[in-house]
């Protein structure tokens, strides 16, 4: 049987960073468990995104995580399956597909590595920089796959750069503060993916590894230390 798409990038990610330990298809929830897990989170859950999002709660020493894709976003990905190619028709689909893995991930992570303030605006920040990153990454192996024995092109990455960086407005958002971090973690990710558009393949593992061993304010000097000609040699 073929791996599903969602098992394949949950892979990739592992293959780069570390084990999380579990499936996290098994974190998979329906439109009645968000309308639950929205009601719990309270006033923090009136903007999360009606085609994905995902929940976090914390009991004791354990994470909870739940998962969840709007039927329209599953249909899309069904329909335009990025394995056959990437186009206008489904790359939106895809970015959210991988971001909430990615944020499931990083976050798993994180709390194996002892960090417990999973409600903290730093950790929010954290894993919304972190998934840009990454899933920028992950656009760009899909193209490169497609294109075989070609280099990716600059328009390429221009194409991949303007649906995740430019389709998207901090201004969606009525609370200042989810402004605020998605206007911040927009405006980095684009800068250090741009940086890590210079890198080679083996230089660029070697980054992004160490990258996400930081925190969120470590993660914003390294950026923040680009204009620097030499800060990050």
């Amino acid at each position: 049987m073929r791996p599903t798409l969602f098992s394949e990038i949950q892979n990739l990610f592992e293959r780069t960073y570390a084990q999380v330990g579990i499936n996290l298809e098994d974190c998979l929830i329906d439109s009645k468990r968000r309308g639950q897990l929205s009601r719990l989170a309270g006033a923090s859950a009136r903007e999360l995104s009606e085609m994905a999002c995902t929940f976090l709660r914390r009991s004791k020493d354990q994470l909870y995580v739940g998962i969840y894709y709007s039927r329209w976003l599953i249909d899309q990905l069904e329909k335009y399956d990025p394995r056959h190619g990437l186009s206008d028709s489904n790359i939106r689909s895809l970015i959210a597909f991988v971001e909430e893995i990615n944020h499931a991930l990083h976050a798993a992570l994180q709390f194996k590595a002892g960090v417990r303030e999973i409600h903290s605006e730093d950790f929010a920040r954290n894993l919304e920089l972190q998934a840009q990153v990454d899933t920028y990454l992950v656009l760009l192996l899909f193209v490169a796959f497609f294109r075989k024995t070609q280099k990716t092109s600059r328009t390429d990455r221009r194409w991949l750069r303007f649906h995740l960086f430019c389709t998207q407005s901090a201004n969606a958002y009525s609370d200042p503060n989810l402004r605020g971090r998605y206007l911040e973690t927009n405006e980095l990710a684009a800068k250090y993916t741009q940086y890590l558009d210079t890198l080679n393949a083996a230089r660029r593992i070697d980054e992004i590894r160490h990258f996400h061993a930081l925190d969120y304010k470590a993660k914003q000097e390294r950026i923040l230390a680009l204009n620097a000609p030499h800060a990050l040699e």
